[in-house]
């Protein structure tokens, strides 16, 4: 049974930077597929990054590219999500996911794509 596990978030302001990780357990992060997502409060669960497993090709949702960078650490068993540049609405709680399956990058913008959920991580951008 795979297990993900968020860092800690926090306050930033606006235009600080921070990172996330997200430790796998169960399996080696090298044989899934792994994104983030986003939900602020009132409104749905938006895509934000994932990378896909077989060629580790980063994609990013259209109001993080360019801001935030997507990466695995395999010898840490490690997603990291690395963002800049912060928004007033980049605040909420972030959700690391995962799949074992090499879907294509669309479908890994979905949140149908993927099997494992952390429990989210809160991050909040305000002066």
């Amino acid at each position: 049974q795979v297990q993900l596990v968020e860092s800690a978030g926090g306050l930033v302001q606006p235009g600080g930077s921070l990172r996330l990780s997200c430790e796998v357990s169960g399996r080696a992060s090298s044989t899934l597929s792994m994104g983030w997502f986003r939900q602020a409060p009132g409104k749905e669960r938006e895509f934000v990054a994932a990378i896909r497993r077989s060629d580790g090709h980063p994609y990013y949702g259209a109001a993080v590219k360019g801001r935030f960078t997507i990466g695995k650490q395999n010898e840490r068993n490690e997603l990291f999500l690395e963002m800049k540049n912060l928004k007033v609405d980049d605040t909420g709680v972030y959700y690391c996911a995962a799949t074992g399956a090499n879907y294509a990058l669309g479908y890994l913008s979905q949140k149908d794509g993927y099997s494992y959920w952390g429990q989210g991580t809160q991050v909040t951008v305000s002066s």
